[in-house]
């Protein structure tokens, strides 16, 4: 009975993929739907793509924009998601759609339809950030699945998950945050007002919900304090300034004189004492007082309610910010956007406490972690503590017995997994990763707890890619369990409901696709569900029998499929979200090749061939940015309009070279940190090596290669201008760092250290204290109000070159730009820009 219903749904999904009322059926799929859709009228022929800079920079009004947000309604016969059509304007925020899992009947939803419809939220206790819609915030998903709560425009609201009811609980003009329910309870959500943790009890048989305060944070510093109903925090607390404050001696003195003298004093006195007796007898709760420049991040209620788990901030004090300044403005006055400090400099810090919701008593989370240094002065050795940074709440059993935390040193090098006692913050150590460069890896805050409700599950690179471990949680095992195996990475990872199952993202098929798999949760064989080529991004139903898949190909923007949760099972599209004439173009399943470095090891690249490329043509090495990040794979590149370009490229006689050097993501550990305090070296050297590749196998013209990049791509391209003579004709720096000392603390801490620690590997690592070593034309681009990487460091830069009397350069300045373009005037502004300069440089 089952097979045959597997037969029938297979059937049914067949034919939704050819029927002509369906989406996928009614949108063009590719060049040859196109051109067949176009024959429908013999009035009209479709025209031929023009392969133009201004075309193809048109971005998503090009390529179509990718579906996001995806969420099941409760009964998996719809689909929610945020989109937008290739038309919509591009400033304009994503539309809310929904569609049938059938395929039909795919609409936008008005506003008010989509202030209605599900939220998008995450399983209790299972998942991490969320987010919702529609003016929306964090959500949760209740223990059963059938409720979420969520905030909307600052205000609580419960969605009926089953009925498709949305109830507001909250209409205040304070802001509400943190929703989440109470462990294993539907009927009391926790939330955070004022800086304060609350309890609302939706008890049906009560006239309106009862709400509880169970913290009393307070703002402190040396302006005094700031009782918390001032600032919508409920009832008020008594702070330092509420009692009789201590004078001197004298002062004492005289107030006990005058007490006994006067009879008024002493009946006011007597007052305020039995006052003061009374409010703590009824709310013996201490306040707790934030330090200056200390903020609450986060609260939340542990499972037994004994506790509010409370994450403090602590902004160092000296810490100053780099702000950017807008000079294009609808006030027409120069403005300045907030934005952030350099590395080294003082960062904020984050630990957890435990307050107690009784007697507001507060235990910090001691990780127990010391460290020794030498006084310089007295060459004596001192230990004191090992500062650590906690990125992300405990998490609990189920039974609500067990919390742990992950752990990171501010150095980078180490990272623990903490069991931890409430009542006394005393920490013991699960497990400890060390790396002697820096700590990380796709999977490094994953951390959950097993069936069993004693074991966890984790990730770490200790074999030397990314892969899934299990330890008990009560430290009495020396070594965890590997429950993957392999040089692959296991890119995401989540528990079935009833804990029996894993569901993996991982990179196994090859390091160019990302597929989806079960695994029993005790470990064992992988079941591949996912079966086309490319990346699938699954989003499981509520019973977990249906896929929701965001799949893309090379040559194949992201869309939205569906399918049911078995092995092999074909896949629905949903969605077409370019616009018509981008299939009027044989985009290409651009090859993947391998050359081998100077160092032996073989380097990834994709590689764009003319088909008419001659002995002694002109080539261009293009660098991705982020460092860690990938761009060589059989998916549709965050790079797009680099894709596209580079077919533009190839019409005009260049061959394109696109390499997944040293440090991008997807290989590894050792490929990871092989950069470790000298970017620019490794990483460089690969694509030096990719240039001598194109040489020797393809017969490029050694004086015509060219090489452009944004970002860290542009890093690398004023580092091979400034310190590879000979090997690039021409550089375009797109946005680049020019100097590291410069750039933000959490990325440049880790591969570099600190630079008032190691200013040598600062030093070699920075293109501005080569640039005397300018060769071949450069072109620098950036944009001015760019909050990533300064506009600063290109003015940095251009003043240098300048000084050195440098004649051989450019740049062009981009007023309304922020670090990721968004106006298609300034793509096509900044791409023809680089065009001219190959064309100058490489073919003359």
């Amino acid at each position: 009975m089952q097979h045959s219903s597997r037969n029938r749904l297979s059937t049914l999904l067949s034919l939704l993929l050819i029927a002509p009322q369906t989406p996928s059926a009614l949108f063009a799929q590719g060049a040859a739907a196109s051109r067949k859709a176009g024959t429908n009228s013999k009035s009209v022929t479709p025209p031929k793509f023009a392969l133009t800079i201004d075309n193809i920079m048109r971005g998503p009004g090009l390529t179509g924009y990718e579906p996001s947000a995806i969420r099941w309604s409760y009964d998996a016969s719809k689909l929610y998601f945020q989109w937008k059509r290739y038309t919509d304007p591009i400033d304009a925020p994503m539309d809310t759609y929904v569609i049938n899992r059938d395929g039909s009947d795919l609409r936008k939803l008005s506003d008010e339809e989509a202030k209605l419809a599900p939220p998008v939220a995450n399983e209790q206790g299972r998942f991490g950030g969320f987010g919702g819609f529609g003016g929306g915030g964090a959500g949760e998903l209740s223990k059963d699945r059938k409720w979420t709560v969520y905030t909307q425009s600052g205000d609580l609201v419960l969605y009926d998950n089953e009925h498709g009811v949305r109830r507001q609980l909250t209409k205040t003009g304070d802001v509400e945050s943190q929703p989440h329910f109470l462990h294993h309870q539907a009927n009391q959500i926790s939330f955070v007002r004022g800086g304060n943790l609350f309890v609302l009890s939706l008890d049906a048989s009560a006239t309106q919900p009862m709400l509880d305060q169970l913290t009393d944070i307070q703002s402190g510093g040396a302006a005094g304090t700031a009782p918390a109903a001032a600032r919508g925090g409920g009832r008020r607390a008594t702070a330092a300034s509420d009692e009789e404050k201590k004078g001197t001696e004298s002062q004492e003195y005289l107030k006990r004189e005058e007490r006994a003298l006067l009879e008024v004093i002493n009946e006011r006195a007597k007052l305020r004492e039995e006052l003061e007796a009374k409010r703590k007898k009824e709310n013996p709760r201490k306040p707790y007082m934030l330090a200056a420049r200390q903020s609450v991040t986060t609260l939340q209620l542990s499972p037994d309610g004994k506790y509010v788990i409370a994450g403090l901030s602590d902004i160092g004090e000296g810490s100053k910010n780099n702000n950017v300044q807008n000079f294009v403005t609808e006030s027409t006055y120069t403005e300045e956007i907030p934005s952030r400090n350099l590395v080294g400099d003082t960062q904020s810090h984050t630990r957890f406490g435990f307050i107690n919701v009784m007697t507001g008593e507060v235990k910090m989370i001691d990780p127990g972690q010391t460290m020794k240094a030498i006084n310089p002065k007295t060459k004596e050795e001192t230990t004191h503590p090992r500062p650590i940074q906690f990125g992300a709440q405990p998490v609990w059993n189920e039974a609500g017995t067990l919390a742990v935390v992950i752990g990171r040193s501010t150095d980078n090098k180490d990272r623990w997994i903490f069991s931890v006692d409430p009542a006394t913050g005393k920490t013991k150590v699960i497990f400890a990763d060390h790396d002697d460069a820096w700590i990380g890896g796709p999977g490094m805050f994953t951390l959950g707890w097993m069936k069993n409700d004693h074991d966890i599950f984790f990730e770490s690179e200790k074999s030397g890619f990314s892969q899934l471990y299990t330890i008990s949680a009560d430290g009495s095992e020396v070594s965890p369990r590997q429950l993957t195996t392999g040089k692959f990475e296991v890119l995401e990872a989540q528990l079935s409901a009833d804990k029996s199952t894993f569901y993996l993202t991982t990179s196994e098929v090859s390091p160019f696709e990302r597929h989806f798999y079960s695994m029993p949760a005790e470990g064992g064989a992988r079941t591949k569900i996912t079966s086309m080529p490319g990346s699938h991004r699954a989003i499981l139903s509520h019973d977990e029998q249906w896929i929701a898949d965001v799949y893309s190909y090379t040559n194949k923007p992201p869309e939205l499929f569906v399918m049911p949760n078995r092995p092999g099972a074909q896949e629905a599209k949903l969605t077409n979200s370019p616009a018509p004439d981008f299939w009027e173009y044989p985009w290409l399943d651009v090859p993947i090749i391998e050359f081998t470095a100077r160092d032996g090891v073989k380097v990834p690249a994709r590689f764009y061939k003319p088909a008419d490329f001659k002995p002694g043509g002109p080539a261009v090495v293009f660098v991705h940015g982020a460092g860690y990040t990938q761009n060589v794979h059989k998916y549709w590149a965050s790079y797009s309009h680099e894709y596209m370009f580079h077919h533009f490229l190839m019409e005009h006689g260049y061959a394109v070279l696109d390499i997944d050097y040293r440090a991008s993501s997807g290989y590894g550990r050792e490929w990871r940190t092989s950069i470790y305090r000298f970017m620019g070296g490794k990483d460089l050297d690969d694509q030096v090596d990719g240039a001598q590749w194109l040489i020797v196998n393809h017969g490029v013209n050694p004086k015509k290669i060219g090489i452009y990049g944004g970002s860290y791509g542009g890093f690398i391209t004023l580092m091979a201008l400034f310190t590879q003579p000979g090997v690039f004709a021409a550089g375009a720096a797109l946005r680049p760092v020019t100097d590291w000392a410069h750039y933000n603390h959490g990325y440049t801490s880790n591969i570099l250290n600190e630079p008032q620690n190691d200013a040598e590997a600062y030093k070699k690592s920075s293109p501005i204290y080569y640039a005397s070593g300018l060769q071949g034309a450069l072109l620098i681009c950036h944009g001015m109000v760019d909050t990533n990487v300064h506009f600063q460091d290109t003015v940095r830069l251009v003043q240098k070159l300048i000084e050195l009397r440098k004649d051989n350069w450019s740049v062009a300045p981009y007023p309304v730009e922020d670090h990721g373009f968004v106006q298609p005037s300034s793509w096509a502004d900044e791409y023809k820009r680089i065009f001219k300069l190959f064309e100058q440089n490489l073919k003359n």
